[in-house]
């Protein structure tokens, strides 16, 4: 019975090799499945969002850091929860709701369980870490990144504030989640990363370390949300100067790379002239709204698109003849790689296709979004499972791993939505605490 297994995942691999070398999307065959736009739109959400609802770990309703179907994790603890992986899946929830792909008091519930499981894990002033252990005590990221993480704790609060906006405080059940949203966001202390009142925000504070990670939030990388969230702080708000002169380093910020034509506008560390890896066109923006987001630095909505469609633009170029790679088989951001993990984008091509980079671009780019999908759906034999479609595959190295990541799987309900519908950025966006830090730090937002 192994030998015949064995033997058809041979015989499918070698099919989907055979079939990745087409440059477009080939027609459907007779009896083939054939999906609307709608139809295959819900069958990603409902798929991808699944990794938050069945595939979560039970005692605190939040994602599981990593989820592999062969059930080979090596040294790592599969156990271990992921808090910003944890703040894109509770947007993943709003979305459910929204759907009807769950019911409203089943997700309400799920939501009271999450709030409560919060608020007794450990933090640092105020501030999640980057990993905990179902019992809510932090499970180390690396051995001196073993307390606060501002980053995804940032992302943790953005899936929370659209939660919370989504909440009716006038059913009963739903203002104790908003009262338990207030409480949490209340207490998280943004103007202690400041470390000692620096004009700029630090990524990590370990109560046994102190500031020995020494890593500084500055732009352009995935971390915008984090000096807005700091800015918008009901208690412990930071100035705008943390803003201007830390994440823009004082005009830094900007770019005049083009890559293949399209105007990037911001670049990271003074580096990137190529497009860095796609999450960072996500990660801060499936609450922040970028399109119609400005300000001195870049217009956010066509600095996203344009990312986007530079790191497509690549793909077809295909500078290193991948098998595969087309205009409808794209993506390049950090993930899974044939050699442990990596930040892919077009510095840093490794021949690895990561689903989400196009899955979480519709907003951006929903044609290209689009015929990926269709491409690889029709190729779902080996690169789709219980929660949608695998992390990543490499034609080029035979590479067709059966293992999820909760970064990469949870963007992609909540950014189909965004395009879709607008749903969460129009639900962030209505804080009032946000729409004072916008003002604060002189970003103009004019919804399209």
């Amino acid at each position: 019975m192994k030998i015949m297994k064995f033997a058809l995942i041979i015989a499918l691999a070698f099919a989907i090799t055979a079939c990745d070398k087409t440059p477009s999307p080939n027609p459907p065959k007779p009896g083939q499945e054939v999906l609307t736009d709608e139809e295959m739109l819900d069958t990603l959400q409902r798929a991808h969002f699944n990794y938050m609802w069945a595939g979560a770990e039970p005692n605190s309703g939040l994602a599981y850091e990593r989820i592999h179907m062969d059930d080979d994790y090596g040294y790592d603890d599969p156990t271990i929860i992921t808090t910003g992986g944890s703040g894109f899946g509770i947007a993943g929830l709003v979305v459910a709701m929204h759907r009807g792909f769950i019911a409203r008091t089943d997700g309400v519930a799920r939501l009271q369980r999450i709030v409560n499981f919060l608020a007794r894990a450990n933090r640092f002033h105020g501030v999640w870490p980057h990993w905990l252990y179902p019992s809510g005590r932090v499970a180390p990221f690396s051995p001196k990144d073993d307390g606060a993480d501002l980053v995804e704790s940032a992302f943790l609060m953005q899936g929370l504030l659209c939660a919370r906006q989504y909440m009716d405080s006038t059913v009963e059940n739903e203002k104790q989640v908003i009262d338990g949203i207030n409480a949490l966001w209340r207490e998280m202390e943004f103007d202690w990363f400041q470390r000692n009142g620096q004009d700029v925000l630090y990524w990590h504070w370990s109560p046994n370390y102190g500031w020995d990670m020494d890593m500084k939030l500055e732009g352009y990388n995935e971390c915008m949300v984090v000096y807005l969230l700091a800015a918008s702080s009901p208690t412990h708000a930071v100035p705008a100067s943390c803003y201007h002169k830390g994440w823009a380093r004082n005009g830094g910020i900007r770019s005049d790379a083009a890559p293949y034509g399209y105007k990037l506008q911001l670049k990271h560390n003074g580096a990137e002239a190529t497009g860095g890896p796609l999450f960072w066109a996500h990660y801060s923006w499936f609450g922040l709204c970028p399109i119609g987001l400005k300000d001195q630095y870049a217009d956010y909505g066509e600095a996203m698109k344009a990312h986007t469609m530079s790191n497509f633009a690549y793909c077809v170029a295909n500078p290193k003849g991948y098998p595969n790679y087309s205009d409808s088989c794209w993506g390049l951001t950090a993930g899974y790689s044939v050699n442990g993990y990596e930040a892919h984008a077009p510095n840093n091509d490794r021949g690895v296709i990561t689903f989400t980079a196009a899955l979480s671009s519709f907003p951006y780019a929903p044609d290209q979004a689009m015929a990926a999908a269709r491409y690889w759906y029709r190729r779902k034999a080996l690169l789709w499972g219980d929660y949608g479609f695998y992390d990543g595959y490499s034609v080029a190295a035979k590479w067709y791993p059966r293992r999820y990541l909760a970064i990469d799987q949870l963007t992609i309900a909540p950014m189909i939505e965004n395009y879709r519908s607008g749903l969460l950025w129009r639900l962030f966006m209505s804080c009032p605490e946000i729409q004072e830090g916008l003002r604060k730090l002189d970003i103009t937002y004019t919804p399209q």
